[in-house]
């Protein structure tokens, strides 16, 4: 136990001391960006889906007369 309690320890002692921490502004900037990738990636990922849902849909009205 006293291991654990140890490496927590130096753990919390290295993200104070050795750790860079970015500005304020650029966690912001940074923040706008992944939530701007999230959604032009969640809305490209519906459109193929939405495609293909299509696609399969018309192959199976061809099968089936």
């Amino acid at each position: 136990m006293t291991k654990i309690v140890n490496y927590i320890s130096e753990a919390f002692e290295e993200l104070k001391t050795n750790v860079t921490w970015p500005e304020w502004a650029e966690v912001q900037k940074f923040t706008i960006v992944v939530a701007v990738f999230s959604i032009v990636f969640a809305l490209a990922t519906w459109g193929v889906d939405e495609a293909c849902a299509k696609v399969i849909a018309g192959f199976f009205k061809w099968l089936k007369p």
